[in-house]
């Protein structure tokens, strides 16, 4: 299974590809665009005017270690990412993906991809982990669901492959690399839009309304929960949140992806399905945004009325200001969404 969904096949000739917009062996149009962030192709190299970067931020063919950007971020119209180191860390640990699909692929309206990690520092090469991850974690999610299973099905194979993906990351030495995981899948059907997440670790899927009177429409809200030694008090009732977020071991996995991990890492309960006609947004981050602002609530007010490339610069920048005490990734669906699924800037 290839990490970045060209397992998908074109329609019109069978051919492998779809990690482009057309098909490289009978030029159809595809219906499939896909992006994975950080990119690690900055600019030449310049020792020795290399074009390739390797996943440590070093040159593929001297060595030598490139400079590669604070932030990354893509709009494909029907979700838009971004990623950024933030401040106090010296490099990016989290990662990004996202994949659209078309009716031509899945036999509905477009549908959507999406999953976020964050790598775990103390972990060796974590931001390897991270990127391996949510590529080969899209890549077969969108591969089962252009195959016809059903999201619920394709979201565990897609985190299986995750999982699988940071098992065989290589490390001399040192503590097996490790990450968490979230992903989602958004079924755009007309005026119904079905959402499906799973989750290992402590990135959170939120549902963010559109804030005002909207009969009908699902409150803002987290859709997803913590594998994590806080969320762990606050289920025994030992603690509310406010307080278990205070204690010092509060962002301690319980579960995460890694070598060191089970076989299958995830709870039993983490996916969950939900129906919506929004107006609204999926929001996908790393603890680098929901450390400062945890409430779904407060989160959809710093969105309101922006479109998801707009809604992802503003939290991105929220977290900045907030101190950037750690990588900050978000990525945003907009429900509801009839648009193109190359609408994107």
């Amino acid at each position: 299974m290839s990490d970045d969904g060209s397992d998908l096949r074109c329609a019109g000739c069978a051919a492998v590809g779809l990690d482009s917009r057309r098909c490289p062996s009978c030029d159809r149009e595809l219906g499939y665009r896909y992006v994975a962030l950080p990119a690690h192709d900055p600019a030449p190299c310049p020792q020795c005017g290399g074009t390739r970067c390797d996943t440590d931020g070093r040159c593929a063919h001297c060595g030598r270690s490139r400079l590669v950007p604070d932030r990354f971020d893509a709009d494909l119209g029907a979700v838009a990412v971004l990623t950024d180191r933030g401040i106090v860390h010296t490099r990016n640990e989290d990662a990004v993906a996202a994949g659209v699909l078309d009716s031509a692929i899945t036999g509905a309206s477009t549908t959507v991809v999406i999953a976020v990690s964050d790598g775990v520092s103390t972990s060796a090469r974590p931001q390897v982990a991270s990127a391996a991850a949510v590529r080969a974690g899209v890549g077969a999610t969108a591969a089962a669901l252009a195959g016809g299973q059903a999201p619920t099905d394709a979201i565990m194979q897609g985190l299986a492959a995750a999982a699988q993906a940071v098992r065989d990351v290589d490390v001399p030495d040192g503590p097996a690399p490790s990450c968490t995981y979230v992903s989602a899948i958004v079924v755009h059907n007309g005026a119904d839009t079905e959402i499906t997440v799973a989750n290992v670790g402590d990135s959170r899927a939120y549902w963010l309304a559109e804030p005002g009177d909207q009969a009908g429409n699902e409150p803002s809200r987290r859709l997803t929960v913590d594998d994590s030694w806080a969320q762990a008090l606050v289920d025994a009732g030992a603690l509310d949140e406010r307080a278990a977020m205070a204690d010092p071991r509060a962002h301690t996995l319980i579960r995460w992806l890694g070598a060191d991990s089970p076989p299958e890492p995830w709870a039993d309960n983490c996916v969950r399905t939900m129906r919506i006609t929004g107006p609204g947004m999926l929001l996908l981050c790393s603890d680098g945004l929901w450390n400062y602002l945890p409430a779904a609530s407060a989160l959809a007010e710093q969105v309101a009325g922006a479109d998801p490339a707009t809604a992802a610069d503003t939290l991105g920048e929220f977290a900045l200001r907030c101190g950037g005490g750690d990588n900050i990734t978000v990525a945003l669906a907009p429900v509801p969404w009839s648009g193109r699924p190359d609408d994107g800037r």
